[in-house]
C-alpha cells in the first residue's frame, strides 16, 4: 500500500494551515506551526507575491489530499468517480473522502490522527459487518457496523484508549458510536455541513477543469 512517509508538519507549513497530521500534537506547543508560521526550505521566510489563480487552485487540492492522507494518482481517481456520480462533483469528492474506512475509523475517535487510523486498519484490528477489513481506501455505506476485531480490544493499545470519546471533539451526524461495546455504524452519506469548513471544493473542480 502506497502511503507518504515523509514528515508530517513540513506539509503543515507547506500550506500554511494545521492539518492535525500528528494527532494531539498539533494541539501542543510543539506543533511546527506554533514554531515556525511559514513554507519550508531556503525561500520559506522570503518575500511573497500574490498568488494566481492556479496556485490557489493547487494549494487547495494538495491541502485535501494531506489532509486525507491520499497520494496523488489516489486522489485522481477519487475526483473521476466523483465526475461520474450524480449530483455535484465538489460534494461528491467530499463524500467519497469521508466515507474511506481509514477515515471513519478516525471520526469515531478510535485513533488520534488519520495516520494511525490508517494502521489500524491495515493491522487487521476492525471488522465490517462481521468481516475482517483492512483495506484503508475501502468505502463504506450507510447501515455498514464497525466492531473491533476478536483480541483487538485486550490489546494495550485499545485498553488504555478505553475513554475513546476523548479523541472526538465531536461524533459526525452520519455516525452513531457507542464508547462502551466500541461499536460504530455509518447512519447516512455525510453531507457538505459535515465536512471541514476550511475545505473549498470548488477550487478542486476548477482545478482538475483546467
Amino acid at each position: 500500500m502506497a502511503r507518504y512517509t515523509g514528515p508530517d508538519c513540513k506539509l503543515c507549513r507547506r500550506e500554511g494551515m494545521k492539518l492535525f497530521l500528528k494527532g494531539e500534537r498539533c494541539l501542543t506547543k510543539k506543533c511546527a506551526i506554533e514554531r515556525r508560521p511559514y513554507p519550508p526550505g531556503q525561500n520559506g521566510q522570503g518575500r511573497r507575491r500574490k498568488p494566481s489563480e492556479y496556485a490557489l487552485q493547487l494549494r487547495e487540492k494538495q491541502k485535501v489530499r494531506r489532509i486525507y492522507g491520499v497520494l496523488e494518482n489516489q486522489f485522481r481517481g477519487i475526483f473521476a468517480e466523483a465526475e461520474r456520480r450524480p449530483g455535484m462533483t465538489g460534494e461528491n469528492l467530499l463524500q467519497l473522502l469521508e466515507t474511506r474506512f481509514d477515515n471513519v475509523v478516525y471520526r469515531c475517535g478510535y485513533a488520534s490522527s488519520r495516520d494511525q487510523a490508517r494502521q489500524l486498519v491495515t493491522h487487521g484490528h476492525f471488522k465490517v459487518n462481521g468481516r475482517k477489513l483492512n483495506v484503508p481506501s475501502a468505502q463504506l455505506r450507510p447501515g455498514d457496523e464497525i466492531t473491533l476485531a476478536e483480541g483487538s480490544a485486550r490489546t494495550e493499545f485499545f485498553q488504555a484508549g478505553a475513554a475513546f470519546g476523548s479523541q472526538r471533539a465531536k461524533t459526525p451526524e452520519w455516525l452513531q458510536v457507542d464508547d462502551k461495546t466500541m461499536t460504530a455504524r455509518v447512519m447516512a452519506v455525510p453531507q457538505r455541513s459535515d465536512v471541514d469548513a476550511m475545505v473549498t471544493e470548488q477550487l478542486i473542480v476548477e482545478h482538475y477543469s483546467r
